[in-house]
């Protein structure tokens, strides 16, 4: 015995076969209209800079998105791993290493304009004719210096003959420089004012003579499979350098820092970096800061 369903049922079966057709089709397209989420390190003691350029780089690449900062501070070797890992980030910003470029897929443009290799020291006020005397390398390498223990600085450092002590904790190198652990923190001039003027109380002073320099570049890194980001924010970083947009805001963030610093008037000590890739563009000066 056959039964035949009632017209109104064919109906009803009929329209809801369209509206399910229909949602899906809405929800495709809506996926395929969602900005493009790129998750990146919160910043650090409100150094903003890097995450203010890769918002310009998006923005000139033309792509829709969206920046979300994810997690808390952590140690530079840990967001660096979670990047390659291809979990939590997609994007993160620190010096250049060969190691690093090998873990990661690097976008080859300095957002630092090679800035982060210029060091002036910080130091305790009451050792600042200490520091007088020093002439050249070998003359600096009767004190100690302080560094993250995971930063390439501080291999760079010790490959140069200089003593240093690492501290898994960025913000106790400050606290170890006081209480004499060490006697200089190499800072790069887009970072030492600020930490000068936080740390003030503690009798830390930026030292007037001296600038310490190796060839170096401060990067935006990718997941090594995420090769469509990569060309994204290349694309964008690019444009900005073409536009003038981006020295526009390296000069905002850093044109009074780098004025402060009198770099004409400080005797430099020229170190060797034998970190830094091969594939470093140190012949494109566009790039690169001149003193």
């Amino acid at each position: 015995m056959s039964s035949i369903a009632p017209p109104h049922l064919h109906r009803l079966a009929s329209w809801l076969g369209r509206a399910l057709v229909a949602c899906f089709l809405c929800s495709n397209i809506a996926a395929l209209a969602a900005p493009l989420a790129v998750r990146h390190p919160v910043a650090r003691d409100g150094y903003e800079y890097p995450i203010k350029v890769l918002d310009l780089a998006m923005r000139k690449s033309g792509v829709d998105y969206v920046l979300q900062p994810i997690g808390k501070v952590s140690l530079q070797s840990r967001i660096l791993k979670t990047v390659a890992s291809g979990t939590d980030l997609d994007v993160a910003w620190s010096m250049t290493s060969g190691q690093r470029e090998e873990d990661l897929l690097p976008i080859r443009i300095p957002i630092d304009k090679g800035l982060l290799g210029w060091r002036v020291f910080l130091i305790r006020e009451k050792d600042r004719a200490k520091f007088s005397s020093v002439r050249k390398p070998t003359d600096l390498q009767q004190f100690e210096a302080g560094q993250g223990h995971d930063w390439p600085d501080t291999e760079i450092l010790r490959n140069n003959g200089f003593r240093v002590h690492g501290y898994p904790v960025f913000e106790s190198l400050f606290d170890m420089l006081q209480v004499g652990r060490f006697d200089y923190f190499p800072r790069s001039i887009m970072e030492v004012w600020d930490e000068q003027r936080i740390h003030a109380g503690k009798g830390l002073v930026v030292e007037q003579t001296l600038v310490m320099h190796y060839p170096t570049a401060y990067y935006f890194f990718v997941n090594k499979k995420n090769t469509a980001l990569a060309t994204t924010i290349e694309t964008g970083l690019k444009r900005a350098i073409k536009d003038g947009s981006f020295d526009q805001l390296f000069n905002q963030e850093f044109g009074d820092d780098i004025q402060r610093s009198r770099m004409a008037s400080r005797k430099k000590l020229e170190l060797n970096n034998p970190l830094l890739p091969p594939k470093t563009p140190l012949g494109q000066k566009e790039l690169w800061l001149q003193f």
